[in-house]
C-alpha cells in the first residue's frame, strides 16, 4: 500500500497524520470520581502539560449494564451496589455543560467515548468534534454505525481484539476520517504485553492515521510509540494514583504527563530527515581530531 495516500484527520483546528505534530490526549475517563472540581483539576493538568485534548467516558447505565449486574453488592463511596457506583461516576447534562464551558475557557479540545447509542445522541448536544470508540465496543456494530452516521472523525481503540475483528470494525466505519489506535486492554499493562511493533504493522495495513492508547504507568512506552510512527497518543491521567477508583493505578500523575508530552515533542527533532550529512557544528571537530591527508 502507498502510505502517501493516507489522509490526515482534522479534530478541531488540529491535523492528525504523518508529518503533523503528535496529537496528545489526556484520558480523564472516570478518574474524576464523579466530582466536577476534580474533573476541572484534571483538565488544568492536561492544559499545563501541553496536551491537545482531554477525553471522558459516557454511558447510559441501564443500557450498558444488565439489571443483575447493577444490583450486585459492591461497597463504594456512593452506596453498596455496583449500580450505585456506576451511577455515581456518571456525569449528567449539567456537569457536561460545565466541562464544555471550562474547556472552552482553557482552550483545550474535549470529547468522549460513548458506550451506547443513547450516549452518542447525548454528546451530540455539545457538538463534540469527534468520537472515540473504546476497545470494549469495537465489536458493537450497532454503535459503530450510529457513531459513523454523525459524520465526525472517529478514533478507534483496538485492545483485546483480533485482526479479523479490527478489519470488520474498519470495514463498518470506513478508513476516511478514522484514526486507529494500537492498545493493550489491561490496567496497568505489562511492559512485555505492549507489543509496540504492531504500530508499524498497522501503518502498512490500514489506510488511515495510526496511534497508540496506553494503560501503563511509565512514560517510555508512549515515546517509543511516537518514534514508531504513532501520530496520536492517549494516556490516562490522575491527580494521585493512590486515589480511590479502578483506573487510577493505570494512570499518570502530573510529572509523568509533563515528561511524556515534552519527550514526544522532541521526537521529530531527534529523528531528523534521514539524510546523512556533515553539520557545520562538526567541522571544527574535523579540524581538531581528524588526520589531514
Amino acid at each position: 500500500m502507498n502510505n502517501n495516500s493516507k489522509k490526515n484527520v482534522k479534530i478541531g483546528n488540529k491535523l492528525i497524520g504523518d508529518g503533523e505534530p503528535v496529537f496528545v490526549v489526556a484520558e480523564i475517563g472516570i478518574n474524576h470520581n464523579g466530582d466536577i472540581e476534580t474533573a476541572k483539576k484534571l483538565i488544568d493538568m492536561a492544559v499545563s502539560a501541553g496536551c491537545d485534548a482531554v477525553k471522558f467516558q459516557k454511558r447510559t447505565i441501564e443500557l450498558v449494564y444488565a439489571p443483575e449486574e447493577l444490583v450486585k453488592p459492591r461497597e463504594n463511596p456512593f452506596g453498596s451496589t455496583n449500580g450505585d457506583l456506576k451511577r455515581g461516576l456518571e456525569f449528567g447534562e449539567d456537569k457536561y455543560r460545565e466541562i464544555d464551558k471550562y474547556c472552552k475557557e482553557k482552550n483545550i479540545i474535549w470529547f468522549a467515548s460513548p458506550w451506547d447509542v443513547k450516549s452518542v445522541d447525548f454528546l451530540e448536544k455539545f457538538n463534540v468534534p469527534c468520537y472515540k470508540i473504546a476497545s470494549a465496543s469495537l465489536t458493537d456494530d450497532e454503535l459503530l454505525k450510529h457513531v459513523k452516521s454523525k459524520g465526525k472523525p472517529i478514533i478507534l481503540s483496538t485492545g483485546m481484539s483480533t485482526v479479523e475483528q479490527i478489519k470488520n470494525a474498519v470495514e463498518v466505519l470506513g478508513e476516511d476520517n478514522l484514526v486507529l489506535l494500537h492498545c493493550t486492554s489491561t490496567y496497568p499493562s505489562k511492559i512485555e504485553e505492549l507489543n509496540l511493533k504492531v504500530i508499524p504493522w498497522m501503518k502498512e495495513n490500514f489506510n488511515c492515521p495510526i496511534g497508540y492508547s496506553g494503560h501503563s504507568t511509565g512514560i517510555l512506552e508512549s515515546v517509543i510509540a511516537a518514534v514508531l510512527g504513532a501520530c496520536f497518543v492517549e494516556q490516562h491521567i490522575t491527580l494521585d494514583r493512590a486515589m480511590w477508583g479502578s483506573d487510577q493505578a493505570a494512570s499518570l500523575e502530573s510529572n509523568g504527563l509533563n515528561r511524556i508530552v515534552r519527550d514526544i515533542r522532541e521526537v521529530p527533532k531527534c529523528l531528523g530527515d534521514g539524510i546523512k550529512k556533515v553539520y557545520e557544528s562538526e567541522k571544527p571537530i574535523i579540524q581538531k581530531l581528524r588526520k589531514v591527508k
